[in-house]
């Protein structure tokens, strides 16, 4: 297919979505089944523009004037591949498969605006109603850490140290373009690609199923890092999902003391197993009943609880979430949270530690939650978290924000992972 040829198939997934309200993945992998002649390179640049346009939605639309699917479709080409109204419009001349070429109207509409002159929540990406929310969270740099959670994200991946080390890894993956990651210890970045690109597909390389890696994103590592679980404590991942954390905090553990892994939810946990058996985790728990809880309680040297959220950090990778979530959303998540936090409270023994984290970006989530829990429950104190960074992560200071409310913030824009929270409290004696 030429490249006509894909931005008509990527503004029809976009319309799909836009009728349907649907997940993108959903959209895209429907449109393959359907589409069947199409080749994988096809179907990889078909969704970059789709995953383009969802992340520049509110700036591709206002360059040309409109937020339809064809209006950002073409705006992600503008914006993200190097193109120019000229070089698309002589790119799709001649193709009977691409869409009608660009207007006089719009080319108008591009000739007179400039990015600079949009209104903030447009330069940011982000949805009107968010903009109190980001102006909350980031004060004066909110249109840029909304910009930055606008674009392409990289591939991170956690050497298991069980099985290898950094070293050992990179030698494997010197083919992808990986290297160090820049904060966490035994992270691998893959840069985020360009234009019709895609990135390698590292869970087929024999060093994954070996278990010597797992995908996953720097900041998550961080957070993993930051719980400070060592040899011989006994650890509750209380929302522990597929299990990402829980194996990274198996990790530094080094497979000794005890790490239950937890989640209300039972199919959120059906993948940890396959995980545990390939990165050989030995100390690793899964309980789904409430009651197999029971008698860790008061017990547990540090309880993590990486929330339920919005995921506004992970926009990036989940564009279309940005444009699905309401305030009544966010609602039932600040809800959820704080009844979890209350549940997993129950678990830290005297000294210990209850470790909150989220991948979200809103103080309503983050900080005001923390506060919120300690006007209910007395007994949990924050512990310094300017000296558990620097401990851990020495000369990158400046990659994270110390929240007024307490806590540690990565973003984008700041420390180059997707948007955390973490917040460490240690149970009084």
């Amino acid at each position: 297919m030429r490249l006509g040829g894909r931005l008509a198939a990527a503004i029809e997934v976009l319309e799909d979505i836009g009728r349907r309200h649907r997940p993108v993945a959903d959209a895209l992998k429907d449109w393959g089944l359907s589409h069947r002649f199409a080749g994988g390179g096809d179907r990889a640049a078909i969704g970059n523009i789709v995953y383009d346009a969802l992340r520049r939605k509110r700036s591709a639309g206002w360059l040309l004037g409109e937020d339809t699917p064809r209006a950002i479709g073409f705006g992600a080409l503008l914006l993200e591949w190097s193109q120019t109204a000229q070089s698309l419009n002589a790119a799709l001349e001649g193709d009977k498969f691409a869409p009608p070429l660009l207007s006089a109207t719009e080319l108008q509409a591009m000739a007179e605006r400039r990015l600079a002159d949009a209104p903030p929540a447009v330069r940011a990406d982000i949805p009107d109603w968010c903009e109190p929310l980001f102006e909350r969270a980031f004060g004066e740099t909110w249109v840029e850490e909304g910009a930055a959670l606008a674009t392409r994200p990289p591939l991170d991946i956690r050497v298991n140290t069980l099985q290898a080390n950094r070293a050992k890894v990179l030698a494997e993956l010197a083919q992808t373009g990986a290297s160090a990651a820049r904060i966490a210890p035994y992270g691998i970045r893959i840069p985020p690609i360009d234009g019709d690109g895609r990135h390698p597909n590292v869970q087929a390389e024999p060093a994954f199923q070996k278990g010597w890696f797992e995908v996953q994103d720097e900041g998550s590592q961080i957070a993993a890092a930051l719980a400070g679980a060592t040899a011989g404590m006994q650890v509750l991942d209380f929302c522990a999902g597929a299990g990402g954390k829980t194996l990274a905090l198996s990790a530094a553990m080094d497979n000794h003391g005890q790490i239950f892994a937890h989640d209300a939810e039972k199919a959120r946990l059906a993948p940890i197993f396959d995980r545990i058996r390939r990165s050989e985790n030995r100390n690793v728990q899964v309980t789904t009943k409430p009651a197999e809880l029971a008698p860790l309680t008061g017990h547990m040297d540090i309880v993590l609880v990486d929330a339920p959220c919005t995921g506004s950090g992970t926009w990036r990778r989940r564009p279309d979430a940005k444009w699905r979530l309401t305030q009544r959303q966010l609602d039932a998540r600040k809800g959820e949270q704080a009844t979890i936090l209350d549940a997993a409270r129950t678990y830290v023994k005297p000294g210990g530690l209850l470790v909150y984290v989220t991948c979200s970006v809103f103080d309503e989530e983050n900080g005001e939650q923390i506060a919120a829990f300690r006007e209910r429950h007395g007994g949990f104190a924050p512990v310094d978290h300017r000296q558990l960074w620097d401990s851990r992560f020495p000369g990158h200071t400046a990659a994270m924000r110390i929240g007024a409310l307490g806590g540690i913030s990565l973003s984008p824009a700041l420390s180059g992972t997707d948007g955390f929270y973490f917040c460490a409290l240690r149970r009084a004696n």
